[in-house]
């Protein structure tokens, strides 16, 4: 891990130029190494997954500092406050998908207050150059991965992720893809000169010599738009882009899922702080109940950047009407599987079923649509009919989650009463067939938390009203195995339901060269990412920073990419100034 800790204060024994000095020294290899994974796409991250590396006390020591904000308010020093939020749910607070109420306070903030005073920041931010805020961002991250225990349990009790996957998610990878945005960032400022001598030939034998300067520009104040599913994976990314580019950001959380972006806030103003900048570059917006506050910022004049990840319909607003901001959105995914044929029957299904429990089926990258030849499939255990497919399946998952203790352990909890009543709808016969049954799981330490099993519903893509139902999404343990005429009918439905609802994955199992054909061919055209024959401890929901994009642009989930060049580049500009030299 890198060496973090707190700076000296600036302005004491330090200079500022001094401190930004030792960041860059200090996390400029780090910087370079992720700038080099980006061009290879090799495996490569400087932040532990394994909770273990971080120290013995590290998971007791965040315990307590969560414990330490129960029924207190978690106040950032940031101008304009006018009120609190929360701390219990009926006035805006948090409550963990586990049970308890989180009892923490945010303060409220005179939007207009913030937005002016992260533009009086903004000037020396922008002057300070691509290295020195690329060293200040790779510090902020590195404090956060210090601190990886205490976002995981964040998360845990505002998401609902299992502990694996809010140590991950909630914390690691969300730093790996900040750290991805920022190395991109610097990729995208450098790729220009700073200043060149321009000569021209000319007929009477003389060049005629121009001084250029190429200056960068920062669009202006970031609002970033946060989910309550992945607050922290999906929220870095923006974060991180847009002030390594040099514009503040303003953090609107969801009102289920402030403490994760609280504490991210919190860190940020703190390196900021102690290396001479204003920490309102970085502020934290909490809304009361109600109030909207996401679309009154994003139509604000001075908002020039806004991030959202979340549902489709806000998505569309806000490309309707956010017309003086460049709009980054990640939205609804309907993501389907063509299981066609394999030669590994068993492995196939053990993978499957994981990647149906994880996480509930709450990913964004969660597999709904299960798309199976209603004649059946060939496998290496002979002919296997599609009632035969679902009746394994079925059993595959019910050995995976037999134990509550390791069940819950995959599934974490449901994270909204809205997901809830999905499964209860799945579960009653209103939407099929009910091919493999929801099971409540008691959570073993803590009986309050709501856990559900996948549901699996048999459906005929034939049938209009089936076809209807497929094509929504089902956030959440709501899966759809649909029964197609063939392997080129599913490869038809797989991408048309990308074209027209938008896929952030899609997967096959097929043993056929042709079938694999069409699918790469189809999901190049769609614009979503396909996994061919997976098998053992990697599953279609995973995505790999550095290395794979998260979105391509091309459907409608998502018009942002985690993390290509135009994620940086729409995010500042550059303004050239031409200067006659003088023959000597």
């Amino acid at each position: 891990m890198e060496k973090t800790g707190t700076l000296p204060p600036a302005g004491r024994a330090t200079s500022p130029a001094a401190l930004l000095g030792e960041l860059a020294r200090r996390h400029g290899p780090t910087l370079a190494r992720a700038r080099e994974t980006l061009r290879t796409r090799a495996h490569w991250s400087p932040y532990p997954e394994d909770p273990a590396a971080y120290g013995p006390d590290a998971a007791e020591s965040a315990r307590d500092a969560l414990a330490a904000l129960r029924g207190r308010t978690l106040d950032l020093g940031q101008p304009g406050r006018d009120g609190l939020v929360g701390p219990f749910p009926a006035e805006g607070g948090e409550r963990s998908p586990y049970g308890p109420e989180l009892g923490i306070a945010y303060p409220h903030h005179d939007p207009d207050v913030l937005v002016a005073a992260m533009r009086r920041a903004m000037p020396r931010w922008r002057e300070a150059g691509v290295t020195a805020r690329a060293a200040v961002c790779a510090e902020i991250l590195a404090r956060l991965n210090a601190a990886s225990h205490e976002l995981a349990l964040a998360a845990e009790h505002t998401s609902g992720h299992n502990p694996v996957m809010a140590f991950h998610a909630g914390a690691v990878h969300a730093q790996d893809r900040g750290l991805e945005a920022v190395a991109q960032a610097v990729a995208e400022q450098t790729r220009l000169p700073g200043s060149v001598v321009w000569s021209k030939p000319m007929p009477d034998g003389e060049p005629f010599v121009l001084d250029k300067t190429f200056t960068l520009r920062p669009r202006g104040v970031s609002l970033l738009v946060c989910n309550s599913v992945f607050p922290a994976w999906n929220g870095y990314p923006g974060l991180f882009a847009s002030l390594a580019t040099g514009n503040p950001v303003l953090v609107k959380p969801h009102p289920r899922a402030v403490l994760p972006l609280a504490l991210t806030v919190r860190t940020a103003r703190e390196v900021l702080a102690e290396t001479g900048f204003d920490p309102d570059l970085v502020c934290l917006a909490p809304e009361r109940p109600g109030e909207g506050l996401a679309r009154r910022l994003a139509v604000h004049p001075d908002v020039r950047i806004v991030d959202y990840s979340g549902t489709t319909g806000f998505g569309d607003w806000l490309r309707r009407n956010a017309s003086g901001a460049r709009v980054f959105t990640s939205t609804s995914a309907v993501n389907s599987l063509l299981i066609e044929s394999t030669d590994a029957y068993r492995g196939m299904l053990a993978n499957l079923a994981f990647g149906l429990a994880l996480y509930s089926g709450q990913l964004c990258t969660s597999p709904q649509n299960l798309l199976v030849p209603r004649d059946g499939i060939a496998t290496d255990e002979g002919h296997k009919s599609f009632d035969e497919v679902l009746t394994d399946l079925g059993g595959a998952l019910e050995e995976l989650l037999a134990d509550p203790a390791s069940a819950v352990s995959v599934l974490g909890a449901l994270l909204s009463p809205e997901v809830l009543a999905r499964v209860d709808t799945a579960a009653s016969g209103a939407l099929g067939r009910v091919a493999v049954a929801p099971r409540r799981i008691v959570h073993p330490g803590r009986p309050d938390a709501v856990v559900r099993t996948p549901a699996v519903i048999a459906l005929d893509a034939a049938r209009p009203g089936d076809l209807a139902t497929l094509s929504a999404e089902w956030l959440g343990p709501v899966h759809f195995a649909v029964a197609v005429d063939s392997a080129r009918a599913g490869v038809e439905l797989l991408a048309r339901t990308a074209r027209e609802r938008g896929s952030l994955s899609a997967g096959a199992w097929t043993v056929s060269p042709a079938t694999r054909a069409a699918l790469e061919d189809a999901c190049a055209e769609a614009g979503v990412m396909l996994s061919l024959n997976l098998m053992g401890h990697w599953y279609i929901t995973q995505s790999a920073v550095y290395s794979d994009l998260h979105g391509t642009g091309l459907n409608p989930a998502a018009d942002a990419v985690y993390c290509d060049a135009a994620f940086v580049g729409g995010r500042f500009h550059t303004v050239g100034v031409r200067r006659h030299r003088s023959p000597d």
